[in-house]
């Protein structure tokens, strides 16, 4: 019997924009066992005339709380942002869904990101 030839790495990604939430959802695969490098990524813009302003970002893999932090918000009349990586090991039959939830105050959200690449 002839060996399958080796599938190509998965690759997911989405780019929620603005949004203050977004989900990723990996569907199963029913042959094989997976693991994922998962990058989420948020920035926000800061008006030059802001203060006190701060921004949030928590991350869940399958409802289940991968990390959160809240930071002040940097480079007025610019960019700031956070990011997380981590890596998840999806069983075989089973599915992965990535939630990630944005909130800033004195600042405006301005993208989202969530990328997953098979290991």
């Amino acid at each position: 019997m002839p060996t399958p030839a080796p599938s190509r790495p998965e690759r997911w990604t989405l780019d929620a924009a603005d949004a203050a939430l977004a989900t990723l959802h990996i569907p199963p695969d029913a042959a094989r066992e997976r693991s994922f490098e998962i990058g989420c990524a948020m920035t926000v813009r800061l008006p030059a005339d802001s203060r006190d302003a701060w921004h949030r970002m928590s991350v869940q893999a399958n409802g289940s709380q991968q990390w959160s932090r809240q930071i002040a918000t940097s480079n007025p009349g610019s960019f700031d942002g956070l990011d997380y990586r981590f890596r998840r090991t999806v069983p075989v039959g089973e599915s992965l869904r990535i939630t990630v939830a944005v909130d800033c105050r004195g600042a405006q959200r301005r993208s989202l990101v969530i990328e997953a690449d098979e290991a």
